[in-house]
């Protein structure tokens, strides 16, 4: 549905900027929804033009995760801050084994934003979630005034199906799992860092942020008995691992040796002092299997685009102080514990 004839000029998407009547629900907050919003997520829920979305979901058990995307700067190597926010809440729902299906998108934005980086923006939003193959059913816009905002926040939330009875959590982790991860890790964190003032260096390192959607179909088709999977992304591996020792009362050994690092981002980590395990990604995963199925799960992740460099990092181990510890390329044995602060804030 268009209403485009109700304005006296079009849109523009080339010079003009955000404005604070944009947010205000009147004609210029519609012209904004009709001429971008509507054109580049075009699908039969959303053209409905309700203050919800409709729609029907297949048998099976409904997954729903929402992250807010703050990311600076908003375009990066790689990537951007519409197709990340696709990208970060599909791979929250695929984490559960769920089938992703829809997608809300609400909008912040701050007077004097760019329309042309906002129409960018968006039709990145609209690509990705193309190539997912889920549909952007509802939304909000809201527009704060010049210097309370940094240009552009999204918040997505998304809703997918689990069929056949899956059920992955912390809670199904056990002693004597496999450790897996999809690819090489920090990639993403590395990639923004290039870009900050303060931080300057130079690299060919671009974000790793993708869709894992059908990775992870392809891993549970393979191995149903997949215990847990997580995307380890603010505070990298080391966080999700140690989150998930603490939620399923567990300890960790992973090998240094085993984890897959690009020598440019080790580099990179080195220069400024960091450990690239606590570097974000933003399209690897973690999982953990039986340890008779992890050679399986490893061949069925290596066969798939997405998980070429996946590896066998560790294994789960039976310590009541769920201590998550790893064996250095050297032989000796530290321990990896949550990160202490901010690394890097505006990570995603």
């Amino acid at each position: 549905m268009s209403t485009q004839t109700i304005y006296t000029s079009e849109l523009d998407l080339v010079k003009g900027k955000v404005e604070m009547a944009h947010g205000s629900g009147g004609k210029a907050m519609a012209q904004l929804i009709d001429q971008l919003f509507l054109q580049a997520f075009s699908n039969p829920w959303l053209e409905q033009m309700n203050d919800q979305a409709s729609f029907s979901l297949p048998a099976g058990k409904v997954v729903m995760a929402t992250d807010s995307h703050v990311i600076s700067p908003l375009f990066f190597p790689g990537g951007d801050i519409g197709s990340l926010s696709v990208h970060g809440t599909v791979n929250d729902v695929a984490m559960s084994g769920a089938t992703p299906k829809y997608l809300s998108a609400g909008f912040i934005l701050e007077e004097g934003f760019p329309l042309a980086d906002l129409k960018t923006i968006v039709d990145s939003m609209a690509k990705a979630a193309e190539e997912v193959g889920v549909a952007i059913v509802t939304g909000d816009t809201k527009v704060v005034e010049r210097g309370k905002g940094d240009g552009c926040f999204i918040n997505t939330t998304g809703v997918g199906v689990i069929e056949g009875g899956l059920d992955f959590g912390a809670n199904q982790v056990k002693p004597g799992d496999k450790i897996l991860v999809s690819g090489t890790l920090g990639d993403h964190g590395v990639a923004i860092m290039s870009l900050r003032e303060n931080l300057t260096f130079e690299t060919t390192i671009e974000s790793d942020s993708q869709a894992l959607h059908d990775l992870v179909a392809d891993m549970v088709e393979a191995v149903p008995e997949i215990h847990c999977l997580r995307d380890p992304t603010r505070g990298g591996l080391s966080a999700t691992l140690n989150e998930i020792a603490q939620q399923a009362r567990v300890g960790m050994q992973i090998y240094e040796a085993q984890l897959p690092v690009k020598a440019q981002v080790q580099a990179a980590c080195e220069f400024l002092g960091l450990d690239p395990l606590f570097v974000a990604n933003e399209g690897k995963l973690v999982a953990f299997c039986p340890a008779d199925k992890a050679e399986q799960l490893l061949e069925v992740m290596k066969a798939h685009p997405k998980g070429q460099e996946a590896s066998i990092v560790g294994e789960v181990t039976d310590d009541p102080l769920s201590f998550v510890q790893m064996q250095t390329a050297f032989g000796g044995n530290r321990m990896v514990d949550w990160i202490n602060g901010e690394q890097l804030p505006r990570i995603c």
